[in-house]
């Protein structure tokens, strides 16, 4: 027989996932263990030769460092100019992605993969642009030192005693089409950094009493080797199923362990523990579920999965398979896994076996894997070996069902024979034994299959009524008979077997498919507790309840039915669940005297809370099966309320940044738009005073003038202020009046005669505007706001246009300036507290507090408020839109002048 294997087809997921590269450019990365090992260096040599492939070569991004070793290798490559980015009041230099996208060379050299960009680019990291060119087809080379991972953050904190900021998803690094290791010895690194060839002397320094210590680096080095290797070895598993390569290559070790059921399951694990330690190797434990599975003893089933959850808990990979034959699935995978060694049980064997089944066959078709038996415990009478399919006792049942399908086939075929000759009444039988298999499986079956041996022969075969049989042709077809109806019953068990496997299978996949539906749809903490309280206590036909630490004892979120406290042994279970993270109470080995089975909710991040469940009092203990499903209900109810809990930590962390942002704005504000006015009030109150008798007249006019209107403009800042935060705690209610809008514009320009000084002032207000219910101060506060914005951010003497006309139920008013204009991205945001629009000389102007408050007043009012371009896009127009009401009741000129003369 050729070996397991040999007619294998490539992967169809190996082929999609090269299928899905094709059109997606190539990434190399140029791996190191810490800073100045060369991998800039080796990147640019590598350029180099590939620009004499006649590749065409194009410089992204290259970090130098100063070093003038790696900066004359630039020369010679085509550098892409950097893109000037601009970040609080600051101009810094990123790679220009659109420009190489434009480009579009063939290799794009981008140094520093985890690198950071700068706020307001297109991606927050590097390796996301790198990604779009990758994707737009071009290949790319880059760099990357070990310490950046995600994965290894802690680890390097934990070594080198410093937290990492810059970091990429090790997905990235999984991706690399090609990986070079730039591998340094710490000694020649040290060696380096003395030169000065990594840091300048006062950083060199610094560094070698921390992460350039002897013992970092090695421990840097040894996880660059590790990763390389192991980036190495899936590459070549890719390959070996891609090109349908049966393997294994023992290019690296990798262990796989049976498991069966029985108690020697765990003993198997543990024994597969110990050796990929020993040799460093990953390993996979795994079960091959035959369809007679349905015919284990729940106290099987239960040590199955306990082995399966222990192999993951030991580092180990858990991996379930569905096959009749065991030895072809184990050899399957191991050939998939390219496994170096398959560990197994000893199984009893039979006497005429110099070894177990099961290892027998491993030997003989696993060539090339090496097969370690474990020695298994002494033999425990009753008990079946490892791997042997489990047989169901049939109760008397199936028996009696057999015998009595039997008796009406026998009484029929009597019947019948006194009229008419029944030469094919085997296959009445055969029927009649294809029946009870369907339905009691195998024992029932192949009790009726003998039964009907014997029936056919006593009652229709001559002679009549005796076990004897003179013709041949009749010992054939009883013998065929017997050996057709052995083998059918066997195939029909199966078959049955296969369906209630399936139907297993089925079941416990709705189940948790609906559950899934349930907790995907739920948005808050709540929804998702009360679904995974609904879903289990419906699961199980009894009650749940989830407990979560509230302070420093746990607490009842939810519960169904509706269970609000807990007796006082529920209780200690309860946290014994939590502080240990191990199921405790009822049916388990830990306070098994509750009421309630507690089972610890634990995701990748720890314990986020603990299930209790709860049968009827008249029903047993929890089955294991019920306790497995329950388990994996616990799990992914776990990583719901892990996903709400995210949620809300995302939403705390925005609302802080926001607040934070506020916060500094603020302070920012503060210190600049109090201190200009006080520094102007203290010096001119200190000339006053400090040169009283020489200052001239017209001076000391001019000094209180300046005193005068700086204490005006400080006293609308705090007004601002005040403004402000009234609208903020929802504290503005307009006190309306029925006003002209001419006589509030005519106000606020009144207040803003000094701004106006230098530049005209132009009203084009409709004449037949109707009276407006509005609140004259606080709109009268909005158009010496909207002024005060106009006059800072346009030159002297350009215009200041109020306009106004009527549109059916509502007035429009323009604002209007001929500043430099909003830009169309900032239009919207003006209005935001603390916003402010960058001036073109990098400086920023007011406190960000006008249109603010001009936003709160006009839409407490009902209104709108907008900014849009100016005429011919010159300037910037602030656009209000308030409601008109009904026009109010008010006396005629005769009923006027008649009041007047009673009076």
């Amino acid at each position: 027989m050729p070996p397991l294997g040999a007619a294998r087809r490539p992967s169809p997921e190996a082929l999609l996932e090269e299928a899905n590269r094709e059109h997606r450019g190539r990434l190399k990365i140029f791996l190191g263990a810490a800073p100045g090992v060369g991998k800039t260096y080796a990147m640019l040599q590598d350029a180099h030769a590939r620009k004499r492939d006649g590749v065409d070569v194009v410089v992204g991004v290259v970090e130098t460092h100063g070093r003038s070793e790696t900066a004359a290798l630039l020369d010679g490559l085509e550098v892409q100019p950097l893109r000037a980015q601009a970040y609080r009041e600051r101009s810094f230099l990123e790679m220009d992605l659109d420009a190489l996208l434009q480009r579009r060379p063939g290799l794009v050299l981008v140094d520093e993969l985890a690198h950071t960009n700068v706020p307001g680019s297109r991606h927050l990291k590097r390796w996301q642009d790198v990604d779009e060119l990758l994707e737009a087809g071009l290949d790319v080379y880059s760099t990357l030192n070990i310490q950046h991972l995600e994965s290894l953050n802690d680890v390097v904190e934990r070594i080198a005693g410093i937290t990492v900021r810059e970091t990429l998803p090790d997905s990235v690094l999984h991706k690399a089409d090609d990986i070079e290791l730039i591998d340094l010895p710490p000694q020649a690194l040290i060696q380096r950094l003395n030169e000065g060839k990594v840091y300048v002397p006062e950083q060199a320094q610094r560094a070698l009493h921390h992460f350039f210590s002897q013992g970092t680096l090695t421990a840097l080095r040894e996880m660059a080797l590790r990763q390389a290797a192991e980036r190495v070895d899936a590459q070549m598993m890719r390959y070996m199923r891609t090109h349908a390569i049966a393997g294994p290559w023992p290019t690296r070790e990798r262990l796989l362990v049976g498991v069966g059921r029985g108690a020697s399951a765990l003993r198997l694990v543990r024994a597969a523990k110990r050796a990929a330690e020993r040799r460093g190797a990953p390993w996979i434990a795994l079960h091959v579920e035959t369809p007679a599975e349905a015919g284990l003893s729940e106290e099987d089933k239960d040590g199955l999965s306990a082995a399966l959850r222990l192999a993951e808990q030991l580092g180990g990979e858990s991996a379930v398979v569905q096959g009749e034959r065991v030895a072809e699935e184990i050899l399957a995978v191991a050939r998939e896994r390219n496994v170096s060694q398959i560990i197994v049980g000893q199984s009893r064997r039979r006497p005429h076996r110099r070894v177990p089944r099961l290892p027998a066959e491993l030997l003989r078709r696993g060539e090339g894997i090496d097969i370690l038996v474990v020695a298994g415990e002494p033999r425990v009478e009753g008990r079946d070996r490892a791997w042997r399919l489990p047989r169901r006792r049939e109760g008397w049942r199936g028996y009696a069902f057999a015998f009595l399908v039997v008796a009406l086939i026998t009484a029929l075929g009597l019947v019948i024979d006194l009229w008419v000759p029944v030469p094919g009444l085997s296959m009445a039988y055969l029927a009649g034994v294809l029946l009870v298999a369907m339905r009691y499986r195998l024992g029932p079956s192949i009790f009726a299959s003998l039964l009907g041996v014997v029936a056919l022969d006593f009652c229709f075969t001559a002679p009549h009524f005796t076990l004897r049989i003179h013709d041949a042709h009749n010992i054939a077809t009883v013998v065929f008979f017997l050996v057709l109806s052995i083998l059918t019953s066997n195939i029909a068990a199966r078959v049955r077997d296969q369906m209630d496997m399936t139907r297993t299978g089925n079941r416990r996949m709705t189940n948790l498919y609906d559950f899934n539906r349930r907790i995907a749809g739920a948005a808050g903490l709540d929804d998702v507790l009360w679904a995974v309280v609904h879903h289990v206590a419906a699961t199980i036909g009894g009650q749940s309840l989830v407990l979560m630490p509230q302070g420093e004892t746990l607490g009842v979120m939810a519960g169904y039915p509706p269970e609000d406290s807990l007796d006082e042994k529920s209780q200690a279970a309860a946290r014994w669940a939590w502080e240990h993270g191990s199921p405790a109470g009822r049916g388990s080995a830990t306070l098994p005297a509750a009421d309630w089975l507690f089972l610890p909710m634990r995701t990748g991040r720890g314990l986020v809370g603990v299930l209790g469940v709860r049968l009827g009092e008249d029903e047993a203990l929890i089955s294991p099966e019920q306790s497995r499903l329950v388990g994996t209900l616990a799990d992914q109810g776990a990583v719901a309320i892990e996903r709400t809990t995210l949620a809300a930590d995302i939403e705390k962390a925005r609302v802080d940044a926001e607040t934070e942002r506020l916060r500094t704005a603020l302070l920012s504000s503060l210190s600049h738009d109090l201190r200009t006015p006080l520094v102007s009030i203290l010096g001119a109150a200190s000339s006053l005073h400090a040169y009283e008798e020489t200052l001239k007249p017209a001076q000391r006019l001019d000094l209180v003038q300046t005193i005068q209107e700086e204490a005006e403009r400080l006293n609308r800042f705090v007004q601002n202020l005040l403004d402000m935060t009234r609208i903020g705690a929802g504290a503005l209610t307009p006190k309306t009046d029925w006003v002209d809008l001419a006589d509030v514009v005519g106000a606020a320009t009144g207040r803003a005669k000094r701004m106006l000084r230098h530049r005209p002032l132009r009203l084009d207000l409709d004449p037949d505007l109707p009276l407006l219910a509005l609140d004259p101060i606080l709109l009268e506060q909005v158009f010496f706001n909207l002024i005060d914005n106009a006059c800072k951010y346009s030159p002297d003497g350009s215009a200041v246009t109020i306009w106004a006309r009527r549109r059916d139920r509502h007035v429009v008013i323009e604002v209007c300036d001929l500043g430099p204009g909003i830009p169309e991205r900032d239009r919207e945001r003006v209005f935001d507290m603390f916003y402010r629009v960058q001036a073109g000389d990098g400086q920023t102007a007011g406190t960000g507090l006008g249109l603010a408050i001009c936003r709160g007043i006009i839409e407490a009012h009902g209104g709108t408020i907008s900014a849009q371009s100016g005429i011919n896009d010159a300037g910037t127009c602030i656009v209000i839109t308030v409601p008109v009401g009904d026009a109010p009741d008010l006396p005629d000129q005769g009923e006027a002048d008649a009041q007047d003369s009673g009076d």
